[in-house]
């Protein structure tokens, strides 16, 4: 392809231009002044998108402090509801009330044990929810043996005196009746007031927390 000018005729992107006067080609010559405005313009740009990407990075890195310090924070201010002083005898059980060796209830009943409103170590509430004899007193508990025992309590439900002897929870002692999970247990011995000299037995597993294994 070729084209035409005032000084003559030339071949398009060839750099070169037939001069009429000379009788011969010439070379283009480079427009100098648009190259460097170009090259000070890539340069300008080039610059601009460092500024920016480090702008970013410094961007980023702040709030990923922020979020980090937000984070400690907010994990210090967590308290765990049941971490209670008694939490490693708390629990619901699925026990049975026997005397002499017999069942008195039939089928396992849902029993609680709690820490009081205090939340003291060394005391615990015995709860059979109105399942069974119809108890709750406040006892003595040994959480690093996992023990309880009280002497004489005051009955809750409705007026008499509770004894509560030789009771232990045992980690890992039982399991569920359907899943087979391992779940702890739970022994006591229990006499009352309203039935002196017979001595009750209390002891189930805990509840695994699956359906199929409630009664």
């Amino acid at each position: 392809k070729y084209y035409g000018s005032h000084t003559g005729i030339g071949r398009s992107g060839s750099g070169w231009y037939w001069n009429h006067q000379q009788h011969r080609f010439n070379r283009l010559e480079p427009d100098t002044a648009r190259e460097s405005t170009i090259s000070k313009n890539q340069e300008l740009a080039e610059t601009l998108i460092s500024i920016n990407i480090q702008n970013m990075n410094r961007i980023f890195k702040i709030s990923g402090i922020i979020v980090l310090l937000f984070s400690i924070s907010c994990t210090r201010k967590l308290e765990d509801p049941g971490a209670t002083n008694t939490v490693a005898m708390s629990n619901e059980w699925w026990v049975t009330l026997s005397l002499n060796g017999k069942d008195l209830i039939g089928n396992p009943v849902l029993f609680s044990t709690y820490n009081t409103s205090q939340n003291v170590s060394d005391s615990l509430w015995l709860d059979d929810l109105n399942n069974g004899y119809q108890f709750k007193v406040k006892v003595l508990a040994d959480p690093k043996n996992e023990t309880f025992s009280v002497d004489s309590a005051q009955n809750e439900s409705y007026d008499i005196r509770v004894h509560i002897a030789n009771g232990k929870i045992i980690p890992k002692g039982g399991k569920g009746k359907t899943t087979g999970s391992i779940v702890d247990s739970i022994y006591m011995e229990a006499s009352f007031g309203d039935d002196p000299g017979d001595t009750y037995i209390i002891s189930g597993v805990a509840r695994s927390r699956w359906a199929q294994d409630d009664y």
